[in-house]
Formats: C-alpha cells, sequence, structure tokens
C-alpha cells in the first residue's frame, strides 16, 4: 500500500499532479532519499528545486514543486503547487487526518530527543509505531513527519520544538495529540524570550493544539510549574505530573554497574524498569513518558518493560568506551538545565578520574556570564575532578573554578582538540558538553581518531 498516490497528495494539497505516481515515503534531502521518495523541493539555505533533476535520477517516484525546474521533463512526475513549505505543511494535515492513531506530542527545553526516543521503544509490541526522526520538530519538520505517517499507524510520537515566540502553538494545532508532554523549562533561547516565564509560556502553548479532553504531562517541582498548569487548565486538559512528586512519581533511581535500576508509581500503578544511564534527568523523563503512553490508550506494564531497550542517543549523554576512557558524549546542546543533567551523570560513573570538557553555552541573553560562572556551583562539581574548556564564555568558569580543578582553557574548541594529550588519559571518564554551534565535538571526534589510530 502506497503512502500517498498523485491524486491523494494533490487533493491535500489544492496541487497539480502531472501523472499517475505513488510514492511510499516523503523526502527534503538527496543524500537520503530513497528509491519511491516524494521529494519535497523545500527553499531553505538553497532552492530545492536546483535538486529535484537528481532526486529523480535517485528514483524519487515524483517531487513537489511550484515549477517544472530546469533540466527536469515537462511530462516529469510532479505534484506543482503555489509554495511548497504551505503544501508540505497541507499534506501533514491530511496524513494526520486519516488515521486513527493516538498521538503523543513532546516538547521540552531540554530532553525532546531522547524522550521521543524513549516513547518509540517503549511501544514496542503494541502497535504500529511512527515517530519523528532526529530532531525533525520545527516548522518543516512536524509537517514532513506528518506527512510520512502511514494512515494505519496505531501510535505517534511528535517532537515539537522552538526558538522564538509564537511557534509551538500552530504545529501542535497541526498534530492535535491526545497527550502532550513538557520535559522541563530551562533558560534556552532567553534571547527570544527575555526569562524563563516567557518560556514556560510557550511551552505550555503545546496544550492548545490537544485533542478535547486530552491529557497534559507536566514536570512538578519546577519554579514555573505553575504556569503549565494554567496553560494546561486554559486548555481544558487532564493534568498529569511527573517527577519527584506528582501522579507519575519516580521513587528510586539507583545506580548500579552503569545503569539506573528505577521504580515509579504511575497513576497508583508500581512499575520497575532500568536504564542504561547514570543520568536521574533521563529517569524523570521516563517516569513522564509512562505516564504520557498509559493515558494514551498504551499498556502500562508492556511500556515499562520495553523501555529497558532505549539507549541514549548519540551526542545526546550515550557512553562508550574510548581506547580505556569512558565518554559521556553530550554534545549536541547545552543550557545550565543540560549541563547540570550531564554533570550529576559524570558524577555517578566511577573512574580514575572525572573530567568535564565543556564549550559555550549559547542564546542565553543577559546573563550569560553569571551562568557560566555559577556552574562553578553545581553540586555534582565536588565530584569532577578537572575542567577544561573553549570559547571565551567558558572562559568566565575557567576562571572561577578553584584552581585545583582548573584545567585547560581555548579560545576554540579546534584549539583545545590540539591539546588532547594534554585532556584525558586512560582510567578516565570524560563529559564532552557545550552547544552545537560551539563545536566542542570537535574533541569528540579527536579522540574517537586516535582511539582508532591506537587499534591499527
Amino acid at each position: 500500500m502506497s503512502l500517498w498516490t498523485a491524486a491523494e497528495a494533490a487533493a491535500a494539497t489544492g496541487g497539480q499532479a502531472q501523472g499517475d505516481w505513488a510514492v511510499d515515503g516523503v523526502s527534503i534531502d538527496t543524500r537520503t532519499i530513497a528509491k519511491g521518495d516524494l521529494f519535497v523541493a523545500l527553499q531553505a539555505a538553497r532552492d530545492g528545486h536546483d535538486f529535484v533533476a537528481q532526486a529523480l535520477q535517485k528514483g524519487a517516484g515524483a517531487a513537489m514543486v511550484t515549477h517544472v525546474p530546469e533540466g527536469v521533463a515537462p511530462d516529469a512526475p510532479l505534484l506543482i503547487v503555489p509554495d511548497v513549505l504551505a503544501a508540505l505543511e497541507d499534506l501533514g494535515r491530511a496524513g494526520r487526518a486519516r488515521t486513527q492513531a493516538k498521538v503523543v506530542a513532546i516538547t521540552g527545553s531540554v530532553g525532546k530527543t531522547s524522550t521521543k526516543d524513549m516513547a518509540r521503544v517503549a511501544l514496542a509490541g503494541q502497535g504500529a509505531v511512527h515517530a519523528a526522526e532526529a530532531s525533525y520538530n520545527n516548522h518543516w519538520g512536524v509537517p514532513l513527519t506528518l506527512a510520512r505517517m502511514p494512515a494505519d499507524t496505531d501510535f505517534a510520537i511528535i517532537e515539537i520544538g522552538m526558538s522564538n515566540p509564537g511557534e509551538i502553538a500552530p504545529l501542535s494545532r497541526m498534530a492535535r495529540p491526545h497527550v502532550a508532554m513538557i520535559t522541563t523549562v530551562a533558560p534556552a533561547h532567553l534571547q527570544a524570550f527575555g526569562a524563563i516565564e516567557g518560556i514556560a509560556r510557550e511551552k505550555g502553548s503545546i496544550f492548545q493544539g490537544l485533542q478535547p479532553i486530552g491529557t497534559a504531562v507536566i514536570p512538578e517541582d519546577l519554579p514555573v510549574t505553575q504556569i503549565l498548569r494554567d496553560c494546561a487548565d486554559e486548555a481544558g486538559a487532564i493534568l498529569v505530573g511527573f517527577g519527584e512528586h506528582g501522579a507519575a512519581k519516580l521513587m528510586r533511581a539507583q545506580v548500579k554497574d552503569g545503569r539506573l535500576d528505577c521504580h515509579a508509581r504511575i497513576q497508583g500503578e508500581t512499575v520497575i524498569f532500568a536504564l542504561p544511564t547514570t543520568g536521574k534527568h533521563f529517569a524523570m523523563n521516563a517516569a513522564g513518558v509512562l505516564a504520557a503512553l498509559a493515558a494514551a490508550g498504551a499498556d502500562l506494564k508492556a511500556a515499562a518493560k520495553a523501555i529497558c531497550d532505549w539507549q541514549p542517543p548519540k551526542g545526546r549523554g550515550a557512553v562508550e568506551e574510548l581506547g580505556g576512557i569512558r565518554l559521556i558524549d553530550d554534545a549536541f546542546n547545552a543550557n545550565p538545565a543540560s549541563l547540570a543533567a550531564g554533570l550529576a551523570t559524570l558524577a555517578g560513573l566511577p573512574g580514575d578520574r572525572r573530567v568535564a570538557i565543556l564549550g559555550d553555552m549559547l542564546e542565553l541573553g543577559d546573563d550569560e556570564i553569571a551562568m557560566h560562572r555559577a556552574v562553578a556551583d553545581d553540586p555534582a562539581m565536588g565530584q569532577v575532578d578537572l575542567v577544561h574548556s573553549a570559547g571565551p564564555l567558558m572562559r568566565h568558569l575557567h576562571d572561577t573554578l578553584p584552581p585545583a580543578k582548573r584545567g585547560l582553557w581555548a579560545e576554540n574548541a579546534t584549539d583545545l582538540a590540539a591539546e588532547l594529550p594534554h585532556l584525558v588519559q586512560a582510567g578516565d571518564v570524560v563529559l564532552v558538553k557545550g552547544s552545537k554551534s560551539s563545536r566542542i565535538s570537535t574533541v569528540v571526534d579527536a579522540m574517537r581518531a586516535r582511539a582508532a589510530q591506537e587499534k591499527e
């Protein structure tokens, strides 16, 4: 059964189909396009129309365009629309409308992607599950995920993100979730919001898209939890809190052999599960995920059993062994909350030395210097032996640290990576963490390259 026929796609978008084609997937990238995909010629850093010919040569079943691009046959299989992004949104809405799936939407300042992956894994064996790829959570990622959803999906997990005010509610209305979960609210994108209360209101706007009598799953114990409650109440949602208090309560998360043994009480029912990490924030989010899936009609006990198969994704806290060094690769993003979680994970792992390698946390607004200095006072710092850092903002942390913990500082990540022999040694447990654009992942790349050389 095809994902979309020419007639269905034309009806969904109001476009004009050339040819009687059918497609099995939807793609926006010729580098990863599969045979039989509908290629969507979005205009981003480059105009997707420049790649239509290549997409068709690679076996795309059709292309969504505003005109017949240069080098493409006039009778090629196309869907011609006035605006490609608007048509993708329409295709996403149609994909959502034709399914009877229970939809769970997830947002939050930290942990959206890992929580979405937890939910997908936890639903194993409970029907056909559709989830967003990677971090497809923005103005094109959400409609693309919905457009890719098969009509016979039983559960859908949609990740929704934001960088500016007013972005979450329209995407939630597009997804029309039965359950919406907020992982946490933390200082991130403060330049756009000014204060954490503004971030909380934006995150809480995910509830505006809930189906009637939908469920809002929110973190308890935050300074802004009441704002999230108010947003849920305004949407008429059933409220479920998770964390150390609430209807989804994490009762225990004990580190044992590099794993977390967890007990949680979800809506009056006790469940036991294990996670391959020492980061307690993952256990907190797991309790929220199990509550969200139960609210969506999944079997709670089966979900708790299946969630044990979840693995932290690469670059988001996954632990790996590299030439006698245990690496926590968390170099994808950073803000004060996620950095605190990363340091807690580091503190929970045994090793000869615990070493943090940190890049700048960006988009934190006027208080960014104070936020970097404050990392020195993080409770987990008591178990960290050495801190290396890169970037002008991390210089403020470097200068604040006591001399015994003060490692190397460099102007940028490339310069720090060049000092790798002086950063880590066999027996170390190492956290690498920073905003993506700090490029602190360069240090991770250097560590992997050195480990590969030593194997040869």
